[in-house]
């Protein structure tokens, strides 16, 4: 008895050193992974909750970065977010092992360490613990795929293209308040039931985003980019092998437009890109949505490169901020990109920060703002992932002599949860920016040298 005694307690400490368990672990446990890799890392991540699921279980967030608690001039953030669907585990599964393989190799592994000083990642494993915890460990059948009240989270959200006015499930308005708290850059959701990266927009009320039976976003070349980045890099996704359910979708390069492969109102993904200036993907990862715990392994081995390069996709385009006149970051300027008219004009966040992911290329942005002069500049952007940083390009704004104002936007726009009602202005609750103050008046310096 006390040699299989020793054994068990050797077995434990073997595992525990060789990473994260590969099986299912139930909400408890999950939350006590999390807490326990908070205490042991407690210099790059910090946990949180973003609210509640029906039953009362915590939505847990993991923040890995340099700078965990707080955001930075610069430093795009990134998300992700598994187990919308309850019975969809694999997403679960792989998020806990990122968490692992990320914390257990920072200052290890240029990589990994290059990319938690360049950028903040936002991990949610489990967006819908109760669906979880009365899933059916079966490939197929949607047992527990939908929340406690029976709602499908996926179909849940303000659609842009056709109104959906029922009552937001508790999961969907934390997720929802959230997206008020970051200015989210790039963003995935992870999926099973078929094995493909799927871009917006998921949805069309037939205009002139409908071509040729997709629904074109302003932004298409982007997803496309984005989606064949996941694809490629993941071992078998780019194959465009399809699932037994899905014989006879083709599916190119493992990738596919939202509304293509079938329409969907009330979808994450849009009200992601439309709202809340975040491109975001659907990541669908196994054909089976609950695989037997032997498989996992080969699942992390599979989509491992892919989560990691696609996390590196953060650093595409331009950043920067916007100025006044006298240096000041400015909030609600709108940046836009000519030939790029989204629904919703992108803004600067409460800090004066934009972000814009552009493939390499000559692009013209245009920048307004309430008594100042409209500045229209052309700039070249390179490739920035593979130096972990996008091109810098900041506007300094000139005072008009005539009272301009920005142009309003569109009716769809002015949701409750960006939207400050009184005044019409977006707004966001993150933590103030460190440094301010005195890097816009240095910003403000070196700009006016340049230009005499």
């Amino acid at each position: 008895m006390l040699v299989f005694t020793l054994c068990l307690y050797l077995w434990s400490w073997l595992s525990s050193i060789h990473g994260l368990e590969f099986r299912y672990h139930n909400s408890v446990e999950m939350e006590q992974y999390l807490k326990d890799i908070n205490r042991t890392y407690p210099e790059i991540t910090h946990l949180h909750s973003i609210g509640q699921s029906v039953e009362g279980r915590e939505l847990w967030v993991l923040i890995l970065g340099q700078h965990p608690r707080e955001h930075r001039t610069g430093i795009p953030e990134f998300k992700y977010v598994g187990n919308m669907h309850g019975n969809e585990v694999v997403g679960r599964v792989l998020l806990l092992q990122l968490i692992d393989y990320l914390t257990s190799r920072y200052l290890k592994d240029p990589l990994v360490t290059r990319m938690l000083n360049s950028s903040r990642v936002h991990i949610l494993p489990s967006m819908n613990p109760d669906g979880f915890e009365s899933s059916a460990r079966d490939c197929i059948y949607a047992v527990g795929r939908y929340n406690k009240n029976g709602v499908d989270l996926n179909r849940n959200f303000p659609d842009a293209f056709e109104s959906n006015e029922e009552e937001r499930e508790k999961e969907v308005r934390a997720v929802m308040d959230w997206l008020k708290t970051e200015t989210f850059v790039l963003s995935a959701n992870l999926h099973g039931g078929a094995v493909v990266a799927s871009y917006p927009y998921d949805n069309s009320n037939k205009g002139s985003e409908l071509q040729g039976g997709k629904s074109i976003s302003p932004d298409d070349d982007v997803f496309f980019h984005l989606a064949r980045t996941y694809s490629f890099s993941h071992t078998e996704m780019h194959n465009g092998d399809s699932c037994t359910d899905f014989v006879g979708t083709e599916f190119v390069d493992g990738i596919t437009n939202g509304y293509h492969w079938y329409p969907l109102s009330g979808g994450m993904q849009d009200y992601n890109y439309v709202w809340a200036q975040c491109l975001e993907l659907t990541l669908e990862i196994s054909c089976c949505k609950f695989p037997p715990e032997k498989q996992l392994p080969g699942l992390w081995e599979a989509n491992r490169p892919a989560l990691l390069a696609y996390m590196q996709q953060v650093h595409l385009g331009v950043k920067g901020v916007v100025m006044d006149s006298y240096g000041k970051p400015v909030q609600n300027a709108v940046v836009e990109v000519a030939g790029r008219k989204n629904l919703c004009p992108f803004r600067t966040d409460r800090n004066g920060e934009y972000y814009r992911l552009l493939l390499p290329g000559n692009y013209t942005i245009t920048v307004t703002y309430p008594g100042h002069k409209t500045l229209t500049q052309t700039i070249k952007v390179p490739y920035g992932p593979d130096s972990f940083s996008a091109l810098t390009h900041n506007f300094l704004l000139q005072q008009s002599d005539k009272s301009s104002t920005v142009s309003p936007s569109p009716q769809y726009c002015t949701t409750p949860h960006l939207e400050n009602t009184a005044t019409g202005l977006m707004m966001n609750n993150s933590t103030p920016l460190l440094p301010s103050v005195i890097t816009a008046l240095t910003l403000f310096i070196l700009q006016r040298l340049l230009q005499s």
